[in-house]
């Protein structure tokens, strides 16, 4: 399994429009045949800081939510431009055999 954990940070005052961006983007990457867990985060501290939980059945399945039509859309042309940092990170699941 191919997991994801990205944090952003918004500009000043970004913060609520990139919040209804990533609402947007749940269901329809839920809906991806490779996504098998997609989690928006919201800091209870900071609201400009926002952690986003993935997991998917492989890498492949990962770039392939990345070359969607709502990704490109949503995340590079107007999440992205909105964020101070954007810092992703990637793992796999260490399971019992």
């Amino acid at each position: 399994m191919f997991v994801v954990v990205a944090q952003y940070y918004t500009k000043e005052g970004k913060d609520d429009e990139v919040a209804e961006i990533l609402k947007q983007m749940v269901p329809v990457s839920r809906a991806e045949p490779g996504c098998l867990v997609y989690y928006v985060n919201r800091s209870l501290d900071d609201p400009r800081k926002f952690l986003l939980y993935e997991q998917y059945r492989t890498r492949d399945d990962y770039e392939a939510h990345k070359a969607t039509a709502a990704f490109q859309e949503n995340i590079v042309n107007k999440v992205i431009p909105m964020l101070e940092s954007r810092v992703p990170e990637f793992y796999e699941l260490v399971e019992p055999e």
